[in-house]
């Protein structure tokens, strides 16, 4: 759905990000949700990125995206580097703006569908969540459950989200298996604006705590997600992003090679300029 002018799309690290803060995303998704229309906002960090370069999949979730936030401060700092017009004022994970969107909903009274969690923990989310925002109206499923397009299940799953009529879903089964069951499912979602949100409704129920949020502003969230969860993240955060490196060299290339002021639209993207940097996926 279009709301509004589109915002300029970059290609860094073999993917796409959108130059786009997190009040203007807010703003697109209250034009949409005011709509009843749908929409898809997704997010990339150095994990999806990595992941991008193994799961055509996951590349077609990308692709169907309205918005690709940028929830990396290394990211932007290695675009800055690059020279493009990327900073922290455009990082935007949840954490960040959650308050300004709760505020939203309660103001609009959305309807908000939570998919994803171990069973108990979004109800918890969701019962913390209504006791500040009154106006809000929940829904909720845990994510366990047969996520195959095909099932029982998972119909099941989307006849409740269907009934529900959200204005806004948020999908929360880690990554990439939320990408790829919104990828899988979009088509039987005809409402909503789609966001996926990770541990969101973990650290709202108390499931996980988060980090300061000056972590966050400064790049070491990652740091104190490392050392509260070692044993899962330490491949994550300490071996995986060296998967980036022909990417990170072609973006290098392509910076030293391409005239900043003739850059030429990239084919097949319709938001906006983009700055082709590197070519390699």
């Amino acid at each position: 759905m279009n709301a509004g002018e589109p915002h300029p799309r970059i290609h860094i690290l073999g993917g796409e990000v959108d130059i786009i803060t997190p009040r203007e995303m807010m703003r697109f998704v209250d034009i949409v949700a005011g709509a009843g229309g749908s929409a898809l906002v997704a997010n990339h960090n150095l994990h999806s990125l990595a992941l991008l370069r193994k799961s055509p999949d996951l590349q077609a979730f990308f692709d169907d995206a309205d918005i690709i936030q940028l929830d990396s401060m290394p990211i932007a700092a290695w675009a800055r580097l690059l020279g493009l017009p990327l900073s922290r004022q455009h990082r935007s994970t949840y954490l960040d703006w959650r308050e300004e969107f709760w505020r939203l909903a309660d103001d609009r009274k959305w309807r908000v569908f939570y998919l994803g969690g171990s069973p108990g923990v979004a109800e918890e989310a969701c019962a913390k969540l209504g006791e500040r925002w009154p106006n809000v109206t929940f829904g909720c499923r845990d994510g366990y459950f047969d996520a195959d397009a095909s099932s029982q299940d998972n119909r099941r799953v989307l006849a409740k989200i269907a009934a529900f009529e959200p204005d806004i879903l948020f999908v929360g089964m880690g990554m990439p298996r939320q990408e790829l069951w919104i990828s899988q499912n979009r088509g039987a979602i005809k409402r909503g604006v789609i966001f996926s949100v990770g541990a969101a409704f973990d650290y709202e129920a108390g499931a996980q705590k988060a980090a300061p949020r000056w972590m966050g502003r400064v790049g070491l969230e990652w740091l104190f997600r490392l050392a509260s969860q070692p044993s899962r993240l330490a491949h994550r955060y300490l071996l995986e992003p060296w998967r980036l490196t022909g990417p990170a060299l072609a973006d290098l290339r392509a910076a030293l090679s391409t005239p900043r002021h003739r850059l030429p639209r990239k084919p097949g993207v319709d938001q906006g300029r983009v700055w082709p940097l590197s070519s390699a996926n």
